[in-house]
């Protein structure tokens, strides 16, 4: 989204809608199916609203059944009966054998621009590690901690005053979250802190390469959502206003919250630091950026910061699609309109295909 311009388009981080609807965004949505791959592109948590919101908490469910009586001897020796209950925890299903493949598409529209400046990027298998690396399940039958689980990789990478910052990010920040990742250690119980350090410190490293490889002016920058699904996780790590929504059974869950200088943690950030939020066609930085984070725009430092912040999500059977987006879509539809509409895609696919 380009500053001042009317052609545009569980949680872990220390800080926290609305600009004008967009007309350019980036849309990758994933099915967690087969092995097959297909890419489309044109002219280039419950959610339940258009906006952030907040990220659900998983809750883990409890069966608890009748109270029991258990024959026990009476002080007088004849047979009583003692009462007891037991509260049984529901046995998670491991997904992670279906794991084999993922189809996935996208499609990117350039709205009025005369360029288009966002980016994508699809990496299947951009990475193997064993299932204790990705909060491997530990239900009966479920894959060993010592199993080999593909991890793919999706990124959506929204450009304002340019096309530079984008398109570097597609073609980097994977690669630095994986050298970062293979330089930390810990599996086990640290499995969450070593995914947590290798995407903040991969978006530090692609926002430093920014500048030291010339690769855009200050004023040029991009929003970065990049997230890796392995068999049994969901791996978000979000900086800026695009976002990420799972479609579960009936639910579309936001897996990410948007980062708009009014929200709440935001702006006492920003202002905290100096800075000013004003509301200038929306909530802008200094009247100029409708997000508060970003990878780039050297020139709004300290407040526009490429800080993400990173959210996991265990994978479910009723898992049907992961959709990816830019504030272009998030802008005008809801996350429960979003989902409705992939269901009955996906519905429609599935019909042509049994006919």
């Amino acid at each position: 989204m380009d500053p001042l311009d009317d052609e545009d388009l569980h949680q872990v981080g220390s800080h926290r809608e609305s600009d004008v609807a967009s007309n350019d965004s980036g849309v990758s949505s994933l099915l967690g199916t087969e092995d097959s791959r297909s890419t489309t592109s044109s002219s280039d948590i419950s959610g339940g609203s258009g906006s952030s919101g907040e990220i659900p908490t998983a809750v883990v469910a409890e069966a608890v059944v009748p109270r029991l009586v258990c024959p026990a001897p009476c002080d007088d020796g004849n047979i009583g009966g003692e009462e007891f209950s037991v509260t049984l925890m529901a046995r998670e299903r491991c997904v992670g054998r279906k794991n084999k493949g993922i189809t996935w598409g996208f499609t990117s529209i350039i709205g009025r621009r005369r360029e288009m400046e966002d980016a994508v990027a699809v990496i299947p298998g951009f990475m193997s590690c064993t299932c204790d690396h990705v909060g491997g399940c530990t239900a009966s039958g479920s894959r060993t901690s010592g199993e080999i689980s593909p991890v793919h990789f999706f990124g959506v990478y929204d450009g304002h005053g340019g096309s530079q910052v984008a398109k570097f990010c597609a073609e980097r920040i994977h690669e630095v979250v994986a050298e970062e990742w293979d330089k930390l250690g810990g599996g086990g119980d640290e499995w969450r802190k070593r995914w947590e350090a290798a995407f903040y410190s991969g978006f530090e490293r692609a926002d430093n390469e920014v500048v030291t490889e010339a690769i855009a002016p200050e004023m040029v920058g991009s929003t970065a959502i990049a997230v890796a699904v392995s068999g049994c996780q969901i791996i978000s790590s979000n900086c800026g206003d695009s976002r990420a929504v799972l479609c579960r059974g009936t639910q579309a869950i936001p897996l990410t919250v948007d980062h708009k200088p009014d929200r709440e943690d935001e702006l006492v950030r920003i202002e905290g630091g100096g800075g000013r939020v004003i509301n200038w066609n929306g909530a802008r930085v200094f009247g100029v950026l409708a997000m508060s984070r970003a990878i780039g725009d050297r020139y709004l430092r300290p407040w526009i910061i490429p800080v993400p912040e990173v959210t996991f999500m265990t994978r479910s059977e009723d898992d049907e699609c992961l959709i990816v987006a830019s504030d272009g879509l998030w802008d005008v539809m809801s996350n429960d309109e979003v989902g409705e509409v992939a269901r009955q895609i996906l519905k429609l696919l599935l019909t042509i295909l049994l006919t």
